[in-house]
């Protein structure tokens, strides 16, 4: 009770799920606040100046093939001016058509200082202090201009914000470059006013926006969370009911996720619980039934000899022995559950050494030949000539025929004939205990290693069913890998191979 009252005081993982998607979404948001405002009018920025670098070195470029080939772009002649029209028509075509800018101001001046052309593709140039419209400079930005050509003579190329001449105007981003010989500079201009309104517009609408968002992710958040919790909300009451008792409880496992696999996992998980459980009524029906005949033999046979055989030596000695062989029933039924519990918790340690699996073979099938002339059957040993080296606990082996051995007497078919069996394999021996009796329906075969089952077909018979759970643990405790093979009417096969070497790490189970 204290856990799950601390628990409704603390934040679920449905609680922790949302308020880690809105933090992601806060985050994300700030993140881009920063960009809008911080970084996205430097960024913008370099890539305008990129692209009026480019634009510029396309131009220089022009002009020192241009140079290169020996036309004349311009000439001086008593004052007045004179360029080549044909080449800055072809360049003010390409400019418009090919550039990648859409407002420029192009300034191509010779060494005297003068423009000699330009290209006006803008409202307003910083440069020139001239409209698009206009045609005169004023001494003001004559003086600009030609500042920025002796700049640019001066240091052969650079980048330069110049300032609107007028309080309305903006900024613009001034590249200036020189041909390769120095005739020539190139100024080109472009606005920078697309930033500013950018950032402005971003300003202005980023806090509604960011409002929206947040509440829509909010939502959204909530409904995530809802969704993704629900399976597991679904396995907590499933649990609590499991530990209430109820082992039938089953989850839905349609999802094809990591939540699906785990609802399947319980599913698979309280099924065999469910099994379990049942095996452990069954185990206390069967022992307790096991338990009240004998003992029920002991004192009924106790109390006739205390009571009424008396001096009769014959039925007295008659009684006492069906007492011995009672007694001796509980002390096999306790050695098993004993054995069974030492085999599975690893108490009984392997002791590993190399025999000769064939010898066994022979040694224990003797023990059975009273039995068999007693009752008419037949045990029928395969064994090869040479030798079946194996690497294992010998008694623990001779434990594991004496139990396969019996469950096949147990299960004898009419024909009285069982079969003990020995051959190499690829992997080392496999040995096989064949019967001939009804066999084991399919439904069973998954379980018929499992402690305390019994099959339908051993319904009503003695026993409790650890003889091949004893088996099984001693095959798991030597990694060897054993099975089962039945076909109802015909028979059962038991096997188990064994391997020669030290040390056996694969082990792939039945």
């Amino acid at each position: 009770m204290r856990q799950t009252t601390k628990a409704r005081h603390t934040l679920g993982i449905r609680g922790q799920l949302m308020w880690f998607l809105c933090f992601i979404c806060l985050f994300l948001l700030g993140l881009f606040w920063l960009l809008s405002t911080q970084l996205l009018e430097p960024l913008y920025t370099k890539h305008i100046e990129t692209q009026l670098t480019n634009q510029a070195d396309s131009i220089v470029e022009r002009l020192d093939d241009a140079i290169a080939e020996g036309k004349v772009l311009s000439s001086w002649s008593f004052g007045q001016l004179s360029v080549n029209s044909d080449f800055f028509d072809k360049l003010t075509l390409e400019l418009y058509t090919k550039g990648t800018l859409n407002s420029f101001c192009v300034d191509i001046s010779d060494t005297t200082l003068h423009t000699i052309y330009k290209i006006e593709n803008q409202s307003f140039c910083n440069l020139h202090g001239t409209y698009l419209s206009d045609s005169a400079n004023n001494d003001k930005i004559i003086a600009t201009a030609l500042a920025m050509r002796r700049k640019c003579r001066s240091v052969g190329s650079f980048v330069q914000t110049l300032n609107p001449p007028r309080l309305s105007g903006s900024a613009q981003l001034l590249v200036g470059r020189t041909t390769a010989d120095g005739s020539y500079t190139v100024l080109v201009t472009t606005s920078l006013v697309h930033v500013a309104e950018a950032s402005k517009v971003l300003s202005t609408l980023l806090p509604l926006a960011a409002a929206l968002i947040f509440c829509f992710a909010l939502s959204a958040a909530w409904l995530f969370s809802e969704w993704f919790t629900k399976p597991l909300r679904q396995l907590s009451s499933a649990a609590r009911q499991m530990a209430l008792g109820n082992y039938a409880v089953q989850v839905d496992n349609r999802r094809n996720d990591e939540l699906g696999d785990l609802a399947r996992d319980f599913n698979h998980m309280a099924e065999e619980v469910q099994h379990a459980v049942q095996m452990q009524r069954d185990l206390l029906a069967n022992v307790s039934h096991d338990l009240r005949t004998p003992l029920t033999l002991i004192k009924g046979y106790a109390e006739t000899v205390r009571d009424l055989t008396g001096d009769d030596k014959a039925h007295r000695d008659e009684q006492m022995n069906i007492i011995v062989d009672e007694a001796d029933r509980l002390t096999a039924l306790v050695s098993s559950v004993m054995e069974l519990s030492k085999v599975t918790s690893g108490t009984y340690k392997c002791e590993r050494v190399h025999f000769d699996m064939g010898q066994l073979c022979d040694e224990v099938s003797e023990r059975y030949d009273a039995v068999c002339a007693q009752n008419g059957w037949q045990l029928q040993l395969e064994l090869p000539e040479e030798e079946l080296p194996v690497y294992a606990d010998p008694d623990m082996m001779q434990r594991a025929l004496h139990n396969l051995l019996g469950n096949a007497m147990h299960h004898i078919g009419q024909d009285g004939i069982f079969i003990l069996r020995a051959f190499r394999c690829s992997e080392g021996v496999r040995v096989e205990v064949e019967d001939h009796g009804p066999g084991i329906a399919a439904a069973d075969l998954p379980y018929i290693f499992d402690r305390y089952y019994r099959s339908r077909s051993d319904a009503g018979k003695q026993g409790t069913g650890l003889g091949l759970s004893i088996t099984k643990a001693i095959f798991q405790q030597h990694s060897f890998r054993f099975g089962v093979q039945s076909t109802v009417g015909k028979g059962t096969t038991f096997w188990f191979v064994m391997s020669d070497l030290p040390y056996v790490d694969d082990f792939e189970g039945k």
